[in-house]
């Protein structure tokens, strides 16, 4: 026959303080301690201490959560972008600009004619 445990009464969910936060993170990355081990000490998941780390340390470097949200139409119509090009400037004599679609042996040859080793 199988047990089955009814819980009753009001929600389990707690409210941790920052400073609650802030001592079980510290115990549970203390050397030679494990999250769960602290984490079953202060009836904790394991899962919300790893967050509340990543939550710390993303204050301590300065970054700040982002949310990602699909573009909105642009109803101005933008200008095309500029080709990509390498541009060489030599010694103020010539300037060569090669579009990145060129194959690598004409490029060398163009360099070549202009008297670049």
């Amino acid at each position: 026959m199988s047990h089955v445990t009814l819980l009753t009464g009001p929600e389990r969910r707690r409210c941790w303080s920052e400073g609650d936060q802030g001592r079980i993170l510290a115990a549970a990355f203390a050397p030679g301690s494990t999250v769960a081990a602290v984490a079953r000490q202060y009836d904790v998941a394991t899962s919300l201490v790893f967050k509340w780390r990543r939550t710390m340390r993303a204050r301590e470097t300065g970054f700040a959560e982002v949310v990602v949200v699909p573009d909105e139409p642009v109803a101005v119509s933008r200008p095309a972008a500029p080709a990509a090009v390498i541009e060489l400037e030599i010694a103020g004599k010539a300037r060569l600009r090669i579009p990145l679609t060129t194959p690598p042996t004409l490029a060398a040859a163009m360099v070549k004619a202009l008297g670049v080793s």
